[in-house]
């Protein structure tokens, strides 16, 4: 064998040798593509079963916030017309003490009954930790 034949069998070996080496890159790339894929897909799947947990608590708590808000409709109606019925009481006794000449003790009506949407115990500052101390 000659020495530019000798040259050109080492040329065509560094050459196959370079494309294996290549062509096992290229497998290896893949691979991590698929793989990085798969992680993907399987973070989109958790992501939308936790999206729709959260939304589902979502709702409920706004099924529960609009139960409750009519709930405490009902209440301010009800001490209303308490507060109301307790005044006209009130009134009735002063008219029998009146009308008797007989001294009675009438208590005072507690202030928060004559106003039950003031919140004295709230403070001016929201991100006070103690907002609702009394």
């Amino acid at each position: 064998m000659s020495n530019e034949e000798e040259k050109q069998l080492a040329v065509d070996q560094k050459k196959r040798r370079r494309m294996l080496s290549n062509r096992e890159s290229a497998r290896r790339s893949r691979m991590r593509k698929q793989q990085h894929l798969d992680e993907l897909v399987n973070e989109v799947a958790r992501l939308k079963e936790e999206n729709s947990q959260v939304a589902a608590k979502v709702k409920m708590n706004g099924e529960n916030y609009a139960r409750l808000e009519a709930e405490n409709m009902v209440m301010r109606s009800q001490v209303f017309e308490l507060t109301e019925r307790l005044q006209f009481m009130k009134s009735l006794l002063k008219l029998v003490e009146a009308a008797s000449g007989m001294a009675m003790e009438i208590p005072e009506i507690p202030d928060p009954l004559l106003k039950p949407w003031k919140f004295s115990c709230l403070t001016n500052s929201i991100a006070s930790v103690q907002l609702f101390q009394c």
